[in-house]
């Protein structure tokens, strides 16, 4: 590693390479996002984890994919793989709108700009490899990656579109969170086995001839989907491959897909055990520097960075099971939680950064309250199939118990160097509801006391999405009825604490099931609290979700059922601009000019 002024780096270009004296690198690792080597950064954590499995790894941050392909062979011919990801958010998602207008930002960019990345890039990417070294092996992954591991809808191109592993020519990809898959494959191609013949790894896909025999993996079952010629044939066949592929990425019973695609087969290995609190502390541990890259000095702030550097994520995955989220598909529905001892000590290594003034912007993960929650009795969880623990209702095997959560929020809070930790992730209310969750109680009630009163800038962000109950059916969302719930306990806890705090929701638009009608009743139910919406967002159909399926096939995949789809883009438009509405017109009128708008409204996506 090279030292510098500000710690250990891996090399990021030939030269660094050279100062350390290598022939060849083991792995170069190309990402679409600047190189922050931070465990909030999926390519700097891959890289880290590889170089603990005793592998030497060059990074090559946001290549040149428009000239002659330099960037693609600086750091020449790998000992083992190259290894490519678009970075923290699918490239599509990361460049263009719900409304397909492309973005003039870029939050994984020094200074924010636009245009280091193309479309599709980790399919770019790799073929760019392919072109140069067509005998290296290419290993994708990544969000982008993950959530395109089987055919799937491609709401920019509007088509199903096949598995990345056969767009894209790659060998391998390596799903979700995969620290143990590429801690596992480091170890295996060091002790001689060749990439191209290992098709055992868990968490692991790759591409066989049709029809070639598959060896056995031992405790495994193996499941057929529809063809990929089937599946564009016919959406019925589409909606059994999508209800196969949802309950199979989270079960505890590991099942093989296999999905025939012309000439080829894709294979995807069931996925790992969850990580336990050991391996999620190790990951902490590893070196990270807590800092963009040198090479980015005096090219401006890196938004992405900047939201995320004083902040501390205690646990990954979530059992929500939203229908338009990808994090359950991608980082699991099984929570996994670092040990308090972890967390403490990267507080303690956050308030080091240069800048910190004693408050930590967030001390959360992707749903700020399920720190430590899993399933009283793991052998029913063995057997479940179930997309999401909490809806339609609340599993009465779940541990929902907020006491370790506040513990550990009134232990940061109490560091000598700590002015205040706020909860920035979304909070799930509906877990603190003693009318939707059975087990919630005293601890509940103490957890959202600790909270609002010493977590919070002020303003408490929860996601109810939508006000209509059929909607929020179909988002596998609870009532609104326990928003008006949460609203009722805010405003007693600001009362008596003298607090003029505010209740910030999130709302999405368009939503499949979701009318103009409805979204007049939204903004009807709004006025009726009083509240302005100032965080919203145009649904967008990301690869693999539940919510996606349902926008392409007009239909629910499990039940059948015909759903309403806003797919014209004017009536997206029409649907999100009820929003900012004062006064709320006949549905209908959505396009009429005289209409008053609330100026500076902060519109946010999900990643």
């Amino acid at each position: 590693m090279i030292k510098n002024r500000i710690g250990n780096w891996l090399p990021a270009s030939r030269k660094e390479m050279e100062l350390l004296g290598w022939d060849r690198p083991d792995v170069v690792l190309f990402t679409g996002d600047a190189y922050i080597d931070h465990p909030s950064f999926g390519a700097a954590v891959i890289a880290r984890v590889l170089e603990a499995a005793g592998m030497r790894v060059a990074v090559v941050p946001q290549p040149n994919w428009r000239d002659d392909l330099r960037d693609f062979s600086k750091m020449g011919e790998p000992a083992y793989f190259f290894a490519v990801t678009a970075g923290n958010m699918d490239s599509m998602v990361n460049h263009y709108t719900a409304t397909r207008r492309l973005r003039s930002d870029d939050a994984y960019t020094p200074g924010g700009a636009a245009g280091f990345r193309p479309d599709y890039a980790t399919e770019v990417y790799t073929k760019a490899l392919k072109k140069l070294f067509p005998e290296i092996p290419v290993v994708i992954g990544g969000i982008e990656a993950s959530m395109r591991r089987l055919m799937h809808y491609d709401y920019w191109k509007d088509s199903l579109e096949p598995s990345l592993l056969v767009s894209s020519g790659a060998d391998m990809l390596i799903y979700g969170m995969a620290e143990k898959s590429v801690s596992q494959l480091a170890g295996r191609l060091i002790s001689g086995e060749r990439l191209r013949d290992i098709t055992d790894l868990p968490q692991s896909a790759f591409l066989k001839p049709a029809g070639e025999a598959l060896a056995p993996l031992p405790g495994v079952k193996d499941k057929i989907l529809h063809s990929c010629r089937e599946a564009v044939a016919s959406r019925k066949a589409y909606a059994g491959n999508f209800v196969l592929f949802e309950k199979t990425s989270n079960s505890m019973k590991p099942v093989r897909l296999i999905e025939p695609c012309g000439e080829k087969m894709v294979i995807v290995n069931p996925p790992s055990a969850p990580a336990t609190e050991a391996e999620a502390d190790a990951v902490y541990d590893l070196p990270f520097n807590y800092a963009p890259h040198p090479r980015y000095a005096g090219k401006g702030p890196i938004p992405a960075w900047e939201m995320i550097k004083f902040s501390v994520n205690i646990h990954r995955g979530c059992f929500g099971g939203c229908s338009f989220c990808a994090i359950a598909a991608h980082q699991g529905k099984f929570v996994v939680s670092r040990s308090v001892a972890s967390v403490m000590k990267e507080v303690e290594r956050v308030s080091r950064i240069e800048g910190f003034k004693g408050y930590l912007t967030d001390l959360g993960g992707p749903s700020a309250n399920m720190y430590r929650m899993a399933g009283r009795d793991s052998e029913r969880c063995r057997r479940c199939g179930r997309p999401s623990c909490i809806w339609p209702a609340v599993c009465d095997n779940l541990d929902t118990s907020h006491h370790e959560l506040t513990e550990l929020y009134r232990k940061v809070n109490a560091l000598p160097y700590i002015k205040k930790a706020f909860v920035g992730s979304g909070v799930r209310y509906d877990l603190l509801m003693k009318g939707y969750n059975g087990s919630a109680g005293r601890g509940e009630e103490q957890y959202l006391k600790e909270l609002i009163l010493n977590h919070t800038s002020g303003r408490l962000k929860v996601a109810p999405e939508h006000t209509d109950d059929e909607v929020l059916y179909l988002m596998r969302k609870s009532s609104f009825r326990h928003f008006r719930k949460l609203k009722e306990k805010f405003m007693s806890v600001i009362r008596s604490g003298g607090l003029k705090y505010e209740l910030i929701p999130y709302f999405i638009s368009a939503h499949p099931g979701s009318t103009e009608p409805k979204m007049g009743e939204l903004a009807r139910e709004l006025a009726d609290l009083g509240m302005h919406p100032e965080q919203v967002q145009d649904f967008t159909p990301t690869p693999m979700t539940l919510a996606t399926a349902m926008f392409y096939l007009g239909f629910d995949p499990y039940t059948g059922k015909k759903v309403y789809v806003a797919r014209d883009i004017n009536e997206k438009r029409r649907q999100k601009e009820y929003f900012f509405r004062t006064k709320t017109p006949e549905p209908g009128s959505a396009g009429r000019r005289n209409r008053k708008m609330t100026r500076n409204v902060k519109t946010t996506r999900k990643k």
